[in-house]
């Protein structure tokens, strides 16, 4: 294909062609669950006291075009990522280092490190760990260069979200490309979309597969008298994005036969409890509308506790310390929490000293240890004789580049010119605490029209982010019993937007066609 077909996608459409697309996706994401609840921005609580009200998630109208050798390689290399993480997780020694340095700048981190200290002491008594892990992409095209790059933004090992509502969107395309290109009733017809449709999104499966592996190994009740078994979900009080996490649970329960059920963080302490007489430390699940029945849990899936907003008081981390110590196999432990950190990440991409990524790599295939490097994008630390500060009070030099918390979720960190201000604005000592990432270059040409939550249609240039799932199961030895990837996200914000986070307003959840 010529570069002009991609300049002129998506297809144009008339007034009733754009009329009739958005109704479609309105009643097709409504329909399938393909939603989310409004923010009150949209929707203000007092005219939807009790919450009943949901809308569409923010979706594109058209999928993207990607390149295929992009999204090969970020599919290739995700195993070996759940490996590289799983053995982060595993290594106390190299990960304790560079949590010790952060705890001086970062409360957040010191508090998640004191809940392993404390645990540690007691003991463990569950050695098996669960990873449902997500890896971001963008693709690079720096100025002057030939071909593009794939290029990681981050890897998410706590509440990788959207494997469901990822999965709607490109069966929602999939739909709607089904029409033939002689009868085009839903789009109109266009190159890109002649005999193409998204690959195969197996997100769901291959996330709740994960799930239900370490719900197995977790082998028979430890009660007595031994109780039924069941996974807990534990979430945000007032979680939006909720159906996306249906799409899990009712696949565990319909497909696995696993009983779900969903805590908040602030009733864990409520409706859990652990036997003070039992050694072996169950978790026991008491429903607070049902006080008489009781359930073990095998596994708990944090899609809450991931920042500091999930810890308002002493209480959240009293309950976040009573999960880590019971006997529930944990996704993710707080030692998986704190590889996600970005300084871990800065570290595996430093270009010189040691070679942090082969040595927790050891023994794996050393084309896909170069394969993983491919993905690092420059980053920095930001010690007195580093180059990252350096380049991150020059204006000129930050103004490619982005400084990050270790945080997840949208909306954290700052960006190009804002960086020398910002960092003058707090104290220097709590500088260890982010780390400078050269910014991904991704094409500026692709444009979409994107469907709001609040009924808005946007139109023009847009970025895209590719995330690929996986899931690892594993001991605390370093073996690995399950290995998993499937699956994939694609978040499609406006050109000049720097944050992607959906669930945060940011991006809307795209599908791709692979070019």
């Amino acid at each position: 294909m010529d570069d002009s077909i991609y300049t002129s996608y998506p297809p144009q459409l008339t007034p009733e062609q754009k009329e009739y697309l958005v109704g479609e996706v309105k009643n097709w994401a409504l329909h399938h669950g393909l939603a989310v609840k409004p923010p009150p921005t949209f929707i203000p609580k007092e005219s939807d006291p009790v919450g009943v009200l949901s809308s569409n998630a923010p979706v594109t109208l058209f999928p993207s075009p990607f390149p295929r050798s992009g999204y090969e390689s970020a599919v290739a290399v995700q195993t070996t990522y759940n490996k590289l993480y799983a053995a982060i997780s595993s290594d106390e020694a190299w990960l304790g280092k560079i949590i010790e340095e952060l705890v001086e700048a970062d409360d957040f981190i010191a508090n998640l490190w004191k809940i392993h200290v404390r645990v540690k002491e007691e003991g463990y008594v569950q050695p098996l760990s669960l990873g449902l892990f997500r890896s971001d992409y963008m693709v690079h095209t720096p100025q002057g260069s030939t071909a593009p790059s794939l290029k990681q933004v981050e890897f998410n090992t706590i509440s990788s979200s959207f494997g469901g509502l990822s999965s709607l969107v490109s069966a929602m395309h999939t739909d709607f490309l089904s029409f033939p290109p002689e009868n085009p009733i839903t789009y109109p017809a266009h190159p890109i979309l002649k005999d193409n449709v998204p690959p195969d999104n197996s997100a769901v499966a291959t996330l709740t597969g994960g799930l239900a592996a370490a719900h197995e190994a977790y082998g028979p009740s430890k009660s007595s008298p031994a109780l039924p078994l069941c996974i807990l979900f534990i979430v945000q009080d007032g979680e939006r994005n909720l159906f996306d996490q249906f799409e899990l649970s009712t696949r565990l329960t319909k497909f696995h036969e696993i009983p779900v059920f969903r805590v908040t963080t602030k009733d864990v302490l409520k409706s859990t409890s652990i036997p003070s007489t039992n050694p072996s430390r169950p978790l026991i699940y008491t429903p607070l509308h049902a006080p008489s029945v009781k359930f073990e849990a095998t596994t708990i899936y944090l899609r809450g506790f991931y920042g500091p907003g999930d810890y308002p008081d002493e209480t959240g981390w009293d309950a976040r310390t009573h999960l880590e110590r019971s006997a529930a196999i944990k996704c993710p432990s707080v030692l998986s929490q704190l590889s996600g950190c970005k300084k871990v990440q800065q570290i595996l991409a430093e270009a010189t000293g040691p070679d942090h990524l082969a040595h927790l790599l050891s023994g794996t295939d050393p084309k896909l240890v170069s394969q993983v490097r491919e993905t690092f994008a420059p980053q920095y630390d930001l010690s007195v004789s580093g180059r990252g500060r350096e380049l991150a009070l020059d204006p000129s030099t930050a103004a490619t580049h982005v400084l990050k918390p270790q945080r997840e979720g949208g909306g954290n960190n700052i960006y190009r010119e804002s960086i020398p201000a910002f960092l003058r604005s707090i104290p220097e000592k709590d500088w260890k605490g982010y780390i400078l990432m050269e910014l991904i270059q991704p094409p500026t040409t692709a444009k979409n029209m994107m469907l709001r939550s609040d009924g808005q249609v946007l139109s023009g240039h847009v970025i895209g982010e590719l995330g690929v799932f996986g899931t690892i199961l594993w001991k605390d030895d370093g073996e690995v019993l399950h290995n998993d990837q499937g699956g994939w996200l694609m978040r499609t914000k406006g050109k000049d937007s720097d944050e992607g986070g959906v669930a945060a307003g940011f991006s809307s959840l795209d599908s791709i066609l692979l070019v």
